[in-house]
């Protein structure tokens, strides 16, 4: 907010030729290299829509899991706006396995059949687990094998980067990803993500698409600043950190009330725990969070850059006391 506030002074260049855009791009580039291209846009939907449009033509299918956000959480915009058919792997844990994605590759060449063309992976996932270094590169050697186009959704990317205590670079364009919806909103910002492109062949069409998607923001700057802010001193880092830890607070707090099961493990800032009906209503009367499947009552609780620990706390009493 602070950083926004001390954008809005003055006159700046429209559509991303300001400053303080060039310089969260310099950031950028400090973390991911040179080679590569840069993207505002203003929410994560926009994001995964926009760069897998330009990476897929209407005859492509793209293979994801069946728990993704492209396939659960964003209406049908992704297939508006590619035309493509969405193959989903189901999933246990909210990853998808190289085995898994050989089978669906079929029918190469078949005019009959949808193309394949992407595998699309969330980092993290939309089951709160993360991929590892070598699984993501087991991936992109598929990818590369059949001349696909890795994908990966990092909305909550700085979660997982925290998670694997490494840094950006080396589970994404040292991995072999070839597209990154770099998150920003779910880390603390008001508003804003990034695509980057790590193979600049296949950026060109971007500007283009960003533009129809109705994504290309006039007021840059304010996406820009805050991406700038984010970049600097691990500010990015401290607020995914404090997320992840109390994530870890809070499943050692609510593991052992009777009757609660936590279902995944947990390696980033979210929890998912099957829990009794009944107390559904009555918790979220006090806290919010969703209910993430309405048949096994299993619920997904988030923690965030502002949790606090007596907010874990008070959330762990009330859910023991009303279990019994």
């Amino acid at each position: 907010m602070e950083a926004l506030i001390r954008a809005n002074e003055g006159h700046a260049v429209s559509y991303g030729g300001d400053i303080w855009t060039e310089r969260a791009v310099g950031k950028f580039r400090k973390h991911f290299g040179d080679d590569i291209e840069v993207f505002f846009v203003y929410n994560g939907t926009g994001a995964n829509v926009s760069a897998l449009s330009t990476i897929t033509q209407s005859y492509n299918s793209i293979i994801c899991s069946e728990l993704a956000h492209i396939n659960v959480d964003e209406s049908t915009a992704p297939e508006k706006f590619t035309g493509c058919k969405l193959i989903p792997i189901p999933t246990r844990d909210g990853k998808i396995y190289p085995s898994e994605i050989t089978d669906r590759i079929q029918r190469v060449d078949d005019q009959h059949h949808p193309q394949v063309k992407v595998i699309s992976i969330s980092q993290v996932t939309e089951y709160g687990t993360v991929y590892s270094v070598e699984e993501i590169k087991a991936l992109s050697e598929i990818a590369k094998k059949d001349n696909l186009i890795l994908h990966m959704d990092g909305s909550r990317i700085s979660n997982a980067a925290v998670s694997l205590d490494q840094d950006f670079r080396t589970f994404t364009v040292d991995a072999g990803v070839d597209v990154l919806s770099f998150g920003g909103a779910k880390n603390g910002m008001m508003f804003g993500e990034v695509v980057i492109f790590f193979n600049r062949e296949i950026a060109n069409p971007y500007k283009f698409l960003r533009k129809q998607s109705m994504q290309l923001h006039s007021k840059m700057r304010f996406i820009g600043a805050q991406f700038e802010a984010l970049l600097t001193n691990d500010l990015w880092k401290e607020s995914a950190a404090h997320s992840n830890a109390m994530a870890k607070l809070l499943e050692s707090r609510i593991r052992n009330i009777p009757k609660v099961k936590i279902t995944q493990r947990v390696d980033a800032n979210s929890i998912f725990a099957l829990v009794p009906k009944e107390i559904i209503t009555e918790m979220q009367n006090e806290y919010f969070f969703y209910v993430w499947n309405d048949r096994t009552n299993e619920v997904r609780l988030m923690c965030s850059f502002d949790t606090q620990e007596e907010d874990v706390e008070g959330f762990a009493l009330k859910l023991r006391q009303l279990v019994g």
